[in-house]
């Protein structure tokens, strides 16, 4: 099993020193970041949940870790991010089931936590 709050942490501090080893790259990713999710015809919440299938599909276990972080604190449920997992799962097949397991254990902690806690810490992408 995976700490995956943990891992947040873990890796945003690893994100912090590849900012100060590529902050020309790391500034342009932030800001296709913060360009992709800002709310427009999709609110944040939806795009989080994209990010999240796309990520399982791709097999991302730090981009799960920070999607399903980014979907609880917009308020995503267990049943739209169950649903995302079944979009993931039918694009990327068997590999897609075991990563949406990891995705769903996520899930479960990041819910834990954010019931005990009002605000969680941001992942640390932008400079």
């Amino acid at each position: 099993m995976n700490n995956w709050p943990q891992m947040t942490t873990e890796l945003s501090a690893l994100l912090r020193s590849l900012r100060g080893g590529a902050p020309d790259v790391m500034k342009a990713f932030a800001g296709i970041a913060q360009a992709a999710t800002a709310s427009k015809s999709l609110d944040v919440k939806t795009k989080e949940l994209i990010a999240l299938g796309i990520a399982v599909a791709v097999r991302c276990d730090d981009c799960i870790a920070f999607h399903v972080k980014a979907a609880v604190e917009q308020g995503a449920t267990k049943e739209e991010v169950c649903e995302t997992l079944g979009m993931a799962i039918y694009m990327g097949a068997g590999p897609s089931v075991m990563y949406a397991s990891h995705a769903l254990e996520a899930f479960t902690q990041f819910e834990t936590i954010a019931g005990k806690r009002p605000t969680i810490e941001a992942p640390a992408l932008s400079t």
